[in-house]
């Protein structure tokens, strides 16, 4: 396994994201809440570049004790990764399927060491 530079820490603005080429396998690191996160820039769906896509917080629906509907919000604590193509999502914690957990997302292992953003691939 070889440590891949990405950038020097910060380049990254917070929510971005850069995608580099490692060999023939491009990566999306994306920047959020301060960490960083590694996926191979290939959906599991039909091949569209995932980490190209927006980033969002997970919807909430807002149900009353009778059950009734009553609105909608956001879990700004499950930000997901939407695909552009198909709109998959996969949780930015851990690349897994919103609605199937067969499916993820390939995970790489960032390492920030010396002032610089590194990926193991």
């Amino acid at each position: 396994m070889s440590e891949v530079l990405v950038c020097k820490d910060g380049e990254i603005v917070e929510g971005g994201v850069r995608v580099i080429t490692a060999g023939e396998v491009e990566i999306g690191v994306i920047r959020h809440g301060g960490k960083y996160y590694a996926y191979r820039n290939h959906c599991p769906h039909q091949g569209g570049p995932v980490c190209e896509g927006v980033r969002m917080p997970a919807v909430l629906d807002i149900i009353a004790p009778d059950r009734t509907f009553l609105q909608q919000d956001y879990d700004k604590n499950d930000m997901h990764i939407v695909c552009p193509w198909h709109a998959y999502e996969f949780h930015l914690e851990d690349g897994v399927n919103v609605c199937d957990k067969r499916i993820r997302l390939q995970k790489f292992n960032v390492v920030e060491k010396n002032g610089a953003v590194y990926v193991n691939v």
